[in-house]
C-alpha cells in the first residue's frame, strides 16, 4: 500500500517521487500539480494539463506539508502563488471526479443504487465494488458486507452519491466489474486519503 491506501499493484505504470514525502510510487496514487504562466500552482486531478507535472501523495498530511514548507516552489525553481484552501480544493476536484466516474458507470448499466438492488447484486455476485455513504446509518450500512476479493468505497457523502446516481441523496451502491470500475476505485482511493484522517479511515476492503 503507498500513502493514501492507494495500492501498488498495478506495476506497470509510471512512477514518480512525491515532493514531500520523498517516496516513488505509481502516478495514479498521487497528485499532479502544475505552475500556469502566471506563477499560479493549478492542480491537475485529470493529469492532462500541459507544463512540467510536481507530484504530491495523495494524502492530506503530504499536501499539507508540501503547502506549508513551501515545497511547490523549491520543486518548481521559482516563485509559486500557492491559492487559498488548495487542499480543499483538491479534495473537491476528487470527490467530482468520482462521482464523475460512478455515473458514466450508472449510465453503462454498471452501477445500481438502494438497499434492495444493492443487496440483490450481492448476493448474485454481480458487484465488485460496495458504496456506502459517509453520513449514512452505521446500523443499516452493516447489514450489507463488501464483495469477497472486492472493494468497499464508504468516504462520499449520501448527496454526493446522489448527485452520482441522479437522485437527492443516495445510501448504497454497488458497481459491477468492467468497465470504469477500476478507474473509480483508484481515484476514490485518491481521495480517501486527501479527505479522511489516518484514524478515521474506516473500512477498506473485505
Amino acid at each position: 500500500m503507498g500513502r493514501g491506501g492507494v495500492s501498488k499493484d498495478r506495476s506497470d505504470g509510471p512512477e514518480r517521487k512525491c515532493i514531500a514525502t520523498g517516496e516513488v510510487q505509481p502516478k495514479h496514487g498521487l497528485i499532479r500539480f502544475v505552475v500556469g504562466p502566471d506563477g499560479q500552482l493549478v492542480p491537475d486531478i485529470l493529469g492532462k494539463l500541459p507544463g512540467r507535472g510536481i507530484y504530491v501523495a495523495a494524502d492530506r498530511a503530504a499536501l499539507e506539508q508540501a503547502v506549508k514548507k513551501k515545497l511547490f516552489a523549491r520543486a518548481a525553481k521559482q516563485q509559486v502563488t500557492i491559492p487559498e484552501g488548495l487542499v480543499e480544493e483538491v479534495e473537491r476536484q476528487l470527490a467530482r471526479r468520482v462521482v464523475d466516474l460512478i455515473s458514466l458507470q450508472r449510465k453503462g448499466g454498471r452501477a445500481v443504487a438502494g438497499y434492495e438492488k444493492v443487496k440483490g447484486w450481492l448476493q448474485q455476485e454481480e458487484a465488485e465494488v460496495l458504496i456506502q455513504a459517509s453520513d449514512g446509518s452505521g446500523r443499516g450500512k452493516s447489514k450489507l458486507s463488501t464483495p469477497h476479493f472486492g472493494h468497499y468505497i464508504g468516504w462520499l457523502t449520501a448527496d454526493e452519491l446522489g448527485l452520482a446516481f441522479g437522485r437527492q441523496t443516495v445510501i448504497h451502491g454497488a458497481l459491477a466489474s468492467g468497465g470504469l470500475t477500476q478507474r473509480v476505485v483508484e481515484e476514490a482511493q485518491r481521495l480517501k486519503g486527501v479527505r479522511v484522517s489516518e484514524a478515521g479511515k474506516g473500512r477498506s476492503k473485505g
